[in-house]
């Protein structure tokens, strides 16, 4: 029967839903009257009042039983094997009519699932699913049925609807396509031979006039002219054009990654996922790392075609790494504004830390094994069909072995207190077994080598999973995983170059590597969040978050690629200019995050609304920025 009840209870919040008007909720519920339903309901939010915040929702806890006190727990349904937390306490009910209530705030980025116990009793009363909308009002009613039997019910009713939080990023979209549709209908009309010959004839008539009427069209100045074309004969011959598609892929990720940083309007799905699975914030760095793979055998092939020593590159690739990580340790550790920053709370790992000592490694393998590419590989079909693979053997055979240790280490290597091979949170999760395991072998040789106070203090798992230790997703064992996702993307460029001119061959590779990496990301995770071998995971860098973000590169180049720079359908505008930029944009975003116009004062702070509009001009600004460099010819590379 208490099953029967529940399902019933469940039945009536389900046919209800989430905008049900106060008419039909006085139908449903009978018992509360028309009065009751309008006093009691939509006025207990100014008697019980709770300053809601982004992504909550206000609910009102009515206990109509008498002599059982209720203690209400809450969970997301997103967190995995988590313990329940306490929302309130409820008092039982003094008289028959009157409930004994209660309020508090719950998150609305999940689903909730709320379970209400006999708080002497320790028993559980009843439990309920339901996914509640921001800055929506809610009552969850608990009384007995009045079907004859002594059993309770709970019903969750709507007193005031959600507001639609997710309108404005649909606004932003379809302004965004707007203005890609407005676009390409211009450059259509620039195609058109009419349309073209008449600006031409206008900008011309208007050019005409001005070198008349200028010094450049005096006789004075002939000598200047002839002068320029006579040295234009000692001009270099033009270099091999860059492949657009690097470098707009780049762009993308750099431009999602400045988004995502000033906050991408505050949304759950443009922050970091919490521990296992994905979101768009976590999908920009592996990203960076794989083009930046693409970019080092590409220039580094370039450059010893040019008849650059390898002993002058490996100096080179020293220096920058030196660069990358110096600017790195300076930028994780602002101390603007908040007086001088003591060295014993100085994080060391980071974003341009972990490219560093990936561009260290990667680059200078390459260097020891690679050699430059014969000009006539690229076109002789006598070359082996595999040769982007045979010919890096050594390479891979090194990679491998890294992943052996990543592998050995993170399954093998006993951590005090945690089970051995331990992938999860830590806190609440796993039902609180390991409240100070967080990320396993990872967190602990990070805390090992490093020390707790040198590692990055607010995980985001501490969110959701309420963890207490400090863990740093861009600690030393990851760095082996993104070292591997760099070499992958050194893989697309050497099917880039080594098929040069041969699309179709460029193509099925790139579909072939990402069915590859697809199927190991399959087999590893069984297309599940939290159930595979080793799930997707950003904060640890699994192996199955590098092959599903590689796969997804691969196929983001084998659609940019014949776009791009086979057809010319698109030039990359406008990710290619901030993707030629790479290094200037992300520290300049990171140095001047809280300065105007990347940030001004919000009249609500707790609105999407604004966060968005905020955090998109800030990122349209860097792109206006970039773009300006690039027309001057303005290029930041160290």
């Amino acid at each position: 029967m208490v099953a029967l009840a529940a399902h019933l209870s469940l039945w009536r919040v389900n046919a209800l839903g989430a905008g049900t008007p106060p008419v039909l909720l006085t139908m449903a519920f009978p018992e509360l009257g028309a009065e009751d339903t309008n006093a009691r309901l939509y006025d207990l939010d100014k008697k019980k009042h709770v300053d809601l915040k982004m992504d909550q929702a206000l609910l009102l806890i009515h206990n109509e039983l008498r002599g059982i006190n209720l203690t209400v727990f809450w969970n997301s349904e997103h967190c995995y094997h988590c313990l329940f937390q306490v929302l309130v306490n409820v008092s039982c009910s003094g008289k028959p009519g009157k409930p004994s209530i209660a309020t508090g705030a719950v998150s609305t980025q999940h689903g909730s699932l709320l379970q209400l116990n006999d708080t002497l009793d320790e028993k559980e009363v009843c439990r309920l699913e339901y996914k509640f909308g921001e800055f929506g009002n809610y009552s969850l009613l608990v009384k007995h049925t009045h079907n004859g039997v002594n059993e309770i019910a709970c019903d969750i009713v709507v007193n005031k609807n959600p507001i639609d939080s997710n309108l404005p990023v649909c606004i932003a979209f379809l302004v965004g396509v707007a203005l890609i549709i407005a676009v390409s209908f211009l450059r259509l009309l620039l195609s058109l031979d009419d349309f073209h010959n008449w600006i031409s004839k206008a900008i011309n008539s208007r050019e005409t006039d001005r070198l008349i009427n200028s010094e450049l069209g005096s006789p004075s100045r002939a000598g200047s002219i002839g002068g320029d074309a006579q040295l234009e004969a000692w001009c270099p011959p033009t270099a091999t054009p860059r492949l657009r598609c690097v470098d707009t892929f780049r762009g993308i990720a750099l431009i999602l990654m400045v988004f995502v940083n000033y906050g991408g309007g505050k949304y759950w799905y443009f922050k970091h996922s919490s521990w296992n699975g994905l979101t768009v914030a976590d999908l920009v760095f592996p990203w960076f790392v794989f083009i930046m793979g693409s970019s080092i055998f590409l220039s580094m092939t370039a450059i010893l075609q040019r008849g650059c020593s390898k002993f002058r590159l490996l100096r080179k690739i020293a220096w920058r790494s030196f660069l990358l990580i110096c600017i790195g340790v300076v930028i994780v550790n602002p101390n603007y504004c908040l007086g001088p920053l003591s060295w014993d709370k100085v994080r060391i790992p980071g974003v341009l830390q972990r490219l560093g000592v990936t561009y260290f490694v990667v680059a200078v393998l390459e260097l020891i094994f690679a050699k430059p590419v014969p000009e006539s590989c690229a076109s002789e079909r006598s070359c082996f069909s595999l040769r982007d693979i045979i010919f890096s053997w050594p390479q891979w055979l090194f990679i491998l072995m890294l992943e052996s240790i990543w592998l050995g280490l993170t399954f093998f290597l006993p951590v005090p207190g945690c089970p051995t091979g331990y992938l999860g949170p830590g806190g609440i999760g796993d039902l609180g077994k390991y409240p100070n395991c967080t990320g396993g072998a990872a967190g602990y040789i990070d805390r090992l080598l490093l020390g707790d106070d040198h590692i990055y203090q607010h995980p985001s798992s501490a969110v959701l999973y309420h963890t207490e230790v400090a863990y740093d997703p861009e600690g030393i064992l990851g760095t082996i995983n993104s070292i591997v996702m760099a070499f992958l993307g050194i893989q697309a460029g050497k099917i880039l170059l080594y098929y040069k001119d041969q699309t179709k061959d460029i193509l099925i590779r790139f579909t072939a590597w990402c069915c590859f990496l697809g199927l190991i990301s399959v087999a590893l995770t069984k297309i599940s969040e939290n159930e595979g071998f080793i799930p997707i995971n950003k904060n640890l860098w699994s192996i199955s978050y590098v092959t599903t973000l590689s796969s997804f590169a691969f196929f983001i180049l084998l659609i940019l690629y014949p776009i791009v720079d086979v057809k010319g359908l698109w030039t990359g505008t406008p990710f290619f200019y901030p993707g030629m930029n790479s290094i200037l944009v992300y520290v300049g975003h990171e140095v001047f995050e809280n300065y105007f116009p990347f940030q001004w004062k919000l009249q609500d702070n707790q609105s999407h609304k604004e966060h968005l509009t905020q955090n998109i001009v800030a990122t349209a600004v860097w792109v206006l920025i970039a773009y300006i460099l690039y027309k001057k010819k303005v290029f930041w590379k160290i």
